[in-house]
């Protein structure tokens, strides 16, 4: 035990107090805080290079879209920054590859532009056909059993797409933009997933060749024939239209050109 001197200054008396001396259990006690305090600070501070890292200046709880136009929109934009990139990149190694004097790379180079057209890396120009689809009328869908008979789906416009290609179809776009073999297109919500981006509807799909040989592929198609039983079918009214086009431009593909694949698991 200790004592404490206390003056009191009302009194104008001083007084011995006595205290017990700390156990070594508060002395533990304190020494914890003491050192635990500046532990949960520099955790803080981890925590804040690492969201702000993590973020890259962007929000990372970014608040809900809640109607498709802007997601459009937003997605565009994204993709088109891509494009911009991979275009400027692309460009890089062809002016890279054209200062190379070896003949294996001149040859190769020649080979590969042989295969622009094929493959959907140069524009064609012609006589076609367009096909558009459009889901029914939002007002309709308290009198249907089903909702998403009144949607177009992704089948949908693959078995539209398919057909063309039977019939010989040199290039085909989908909402303006051109696809090629890699091209997936997706369901997305009420919206159809293309390249990436999500289109809402109505889906117009355009291709250059013989429009008699693809109206031709087209009707004889079963999927797009179910398809065009929904159509005519006025529970649902679904929309179909058919147009010869003449003269018209596909443009070439200019999307991402990187390949994504599965690969197997290993032990």
């Amino acid at each position: 035990m200790f004592h404490r001197v206390r003056l009191d200054s009302r009194a104008h008396r001083v007084s011995v107090v006595a205290m017990t001396p700390p156990t070594h259990e508060h002395r533990a006690k304190r020494v914890a805080w003491r050192l635990s305090t500046p532990a949960v600070f520099a955790a803080a501070g981890a925590l804040f290079v690492v969201s702000a890292t993590s973020s890259g200046g962007t929000d990372l709880r970014p608040g809900r879209v809640e109607d498709l136009p802007s997601l459009v929109r937003s997605e565009s934009r994204q993709y088109e920054q891509l494009q911009d990139k991979a275009r400027s990149l692309n460009d890089d190694v062809e002016r890279l590859s054209a200062r190379v004097d070896d003949d294996q790379v001149r040859r190769t180079r020649a080979g590969a532009r042989r295969l622009e057209g094929p493959a959907g890396f140069s524009a064609v120009h012609g006589d076609g056909l367009t096909v558009t689809l459009s889901d029914g009328p939002d007002e309709l869908r308290d009198d249907v059993d089903n909702v998403n008979d009144l949607v177009v789906h992704q089948q949908d416009i693959q078995a539209v797409v398919n057909a063309m290609w039977r019939a010989g179809a040199r290039g085909i776009m989908i909402q303006g933009q051109r696809i090629i073999s890699t091209t997936g297109i997706k369901c997305a919500g009420n919206s159809v997933e293309l390249q990436g981006i999500p289109y809402p509807q109505p889906y117009v799909i355009t291709a250059v060749g013989d429009p008699e040989a693809m109206q031709a592929s087209i009707d004889g198609d079963y999927r797009v024939n179910v398809y065009r039983q929904y159509v005519e079918d006025d529970r649902f009214q679904l929309g179909w239209e058919v147009q010869d086009e003449q003269g018209i431009t596909v443009p070439a593909y200019d999307g991402l050109r990187g390949l994504e694949y599965a690969q197997p698991l290993t032990s």
